[in-house]
């Protein structure tokens, strides 16, 4: 059992002083995590990694008790403690300009192994929010590998399922994401 492991079970068990011990144990991991997101936000943005680790830490462990089954629950929370933390910031950033920016995304621009700019950033969490209605592990799956940047076997790892599910379960889901995005567009139509 990893250290992460026996920290969250004390957590869990309502241990004084567990949720302390957390953050020096897995802060290299997150800031890591966290410097994957910054990646793929606009250049000029103000958020520095420390800042969004400390934020997402905040939303995980802050409010009330938290519980984490595994360590991998603990990260794809702590992925997607991140992602909102950004969605929020987009929107906001949106909300400032006339009109939000908005703009029709096309497939051609949209390639889900590298990083959208902030407005398809939107679209892709709007869509992400739908296949996490449809089908809650691909959804969590492609958090894990797209916003918190692992690989098919790590994310694989962290969600219990084997590396050929990942891949099927990766390939159905950016497909999906990207019918969802582009209002079921195929390559290829001219409207």
């Amino acid at each position: 059992m990893s250290d992460v492991t026996r920290i969250l079970d004390a957590i869990g068990s309502g241990e004084p002083g567990a949720v302390e011990r957390l953050l020096p144990v897995v802060y290299d991991e997150l800031r890591r995590l966290a410097s994957v997101h910054l990646c793929q936000e606009s250049p000029g943005q103000t958020l520095q990694a420390t800042a969004l680790v400390h934020e997402a830490y905040l939303r995980l462990v802050g409010a009330g008790e938290p519980h984490f089954e595994t360590r991998g629950h603990f990260f794809t929370a702590a992925a997607e403690a991140m992602r909102r933390i950004l969605i929020d910031r987009a929107r906001s950033k949106g909300r400032q300009k006339r009109g939000g920016g908005a703009r029709r995304l096309e497939l051609n621009e949209l390639d889900l192994a590298s990083p959208p700019p902030n407005d398809d950033l939107l679209a892709l969490d709007e869509a992400l929010t739908r296949l996490e209605a449809e089908d809650r592990v691909k959804a969590d799956l492609v958090k894990l590998r797209f916003f918190a940047g692992l690989s098919d076997a790590q994310a694989a790892a962290a969600l219990g399922i084997s590396r050929a599910t990942a891949a099927r379960y990766w390939a159905f889901a950016r497909a999906w994401l990207f019918h969802e995005i582009t209002g079921g567009d195929e390559p290829g139509d001219s409207g």
